[in-house]
């Protein structure tokens, strides 16, 4: 579920011809985001129409308490499931677990002003918040089911509930870190034989009016050019800043033998994966020291050697101080091959959906490499020389080596990595 379209054939339409998915805001509860243009990344076919109602259809009397995000998380879920062929009639449902990753999530401002308004009152010809009246005044304002709505452990739930998957499930809430490390506690399940297959994924937003304006507070937002598909700019010397987005995707993971005893298509392997969260001495957050850690920790894990990674599917913001630490923490790690092993940064694409971006970015990896290739990122018209990477830009790069890292922080200092050989 991406700004360059619902399921796994329209992403890769997409993404193969080149479209960028970033545009202007459109739907009603995205008015009012704070990027510069109100410009973003939306997943603009998930509306109101009926296509959104197929996609959760199994859910149709559970829409009513979740939030978009959640809607999101559900719906690439039960496309995962259907995309790989898994009868749900033919499986051990205890064996079947969940591990999804989300943002924390907020409530629009709309949804409070009922009971705000119940707890103000006029003082001296001003409004004014009146705390104590929350309990017996505002609470009952709210709608009862307000809560359910904004839990980041609720995809996880109505996933498990559409799908009678009776297995370990868990919630992962470490924004754009949150989707690696969803893989990697699946991946641990699967291990210690807790179950045969989890679904693992994440959700995210930034295009919503409260987290937009988190990410203006935070981080530098793109404000230039006037082109809004050309904003997002990730390595490039002129890169002015992310661009905010939203999106989940999803996959199915189980043990090699379960999926050839059913048939599936077996889109990749993975091989490790690694988290890292790393606090300076002065107490704020190492992103770079995360990343390297993160990073080592994968290849240890992997018994690989820097040389043995065909590209990296990097982090790659747009941020020029992101950027810039990302690429110290790749030639730390990578050493002599750093300058030459290829780089590729798919939120060129879509812009950055928080803890929903790690996913999409690693999905579209595994569709490039089984094609032959690495997909370019765009919009690199000129190399930042100070970062010295081998950033593949201006086409699609061949390869046969389908083994590739995937890099996601976060601005406290939480990284994850995970390696995968297509």
């Amino acid at each position: 579920m991406t700004p360059l379209g619902l399921g796994a054939d329209t992403f890769w339409g997409k993404l193969a011809g080149g479209e960028s998915g970033v545009a202007p805001v459109q739907l009603p509860e995205h008015h009012g985001i704070g990027s510069p243009g109100s410009v973003g990344g939306e997943v603009s076919d998930f509306t109101e129409s009926a296509a959104r109602k197929a996609q959760l259809k199994v859910l149709r009397k559970m829409v009513k308490v979740m939030c978009r995000e959640i809607q999101l998380g559900a719906a690439s879920a039960l496309d995962a499931v259907m995309h790989s062929g898994l009868d749900l009639d033919a499986i051990a449902h205890e064996r079947l677990g969940i591990s999804f990753g989300a943002n924390l999530m907020s409530s629009p401002p709309e949804s409070l002003k009922a009971a705000a308004a119940a707890c103000t009152k006029i003082e001296d010809g001003k409004k004014v918040f009146i705390e104590e009246d929350w309990a017996e005044k505002g609470l009952g304002a709210m709608q009862p089911l307000w809560l359910l709505r904004y839990l980041p452990n609720m995809p996880a739930c109505h996933i498990g509930i559409a799908i009678d998957a009776r297995g370990p499930n868990n919630s992962i809430t470490l924004d754009e870190a949150s989707g690696n490390l969803a893989i990697s506690e699946a991946m641990s399940i699967i291990q210690r034989d807790r179950a045969d297959m989890m679904i693992a994924g994440s959700t995210g937003t930034r295009v919503h009016p409260v987290k937009s304006a988190h990410a203006r507070l935070w981080w530098d937002l793109a404000d230039s050019p006037d082109d809004p598909t050309k904003r997002c700019r990730p390595f490039e010397l002129n890169r002015a800043g992310e661009v905010v987005a939203e999106g989940a995707t999803s996959f199915l993971l189980e043990e090699k033998s379960h999926a050839d005893a059913r048939g599936a298509r077996i889109w990749g392997e993975v091989l490790s994966t690694a988290g890292s969260c790393v606090l300076s001495k002065d107490g704020k957050p190492d992103m770079q020291q995360a990343m390297v850690i993160a990073m080592q920790n994968a290849l240890s894990r992997a018994q690989l050697q820097p040389g043995d990674i065909g590209h990296i599917n990097a982090h790659g913001c747009g941020s020029q101080e992101v950027d810039r630490l990302e690429a110290a923490a790749i030639h730390e790690v990578f050493g002599d091959v750093a300058s030459t092993v290829p780089v590729t940064a798919i939120k060129s694409y879509f812009g950055n959906a928080g803890s929903g971006c790690g996913p999409m970015e690693l999905a579209a990896s595994l569709m490039s490499l089984a094609e032959g290739h690495i997909l370019p990122t765009l919009n690199y018209d000129a190399p930042d020389p100070a970062l010295n990477l081998n950033v593949v830009s201006g086409g699609q790069l061949a390869t046969d080596n389908k083994t590739f890292l995937k890099l996601n922080v976060t601005r406290m200092g939480q990284a994850s990595a995970s390696i995968i050989t297509a």
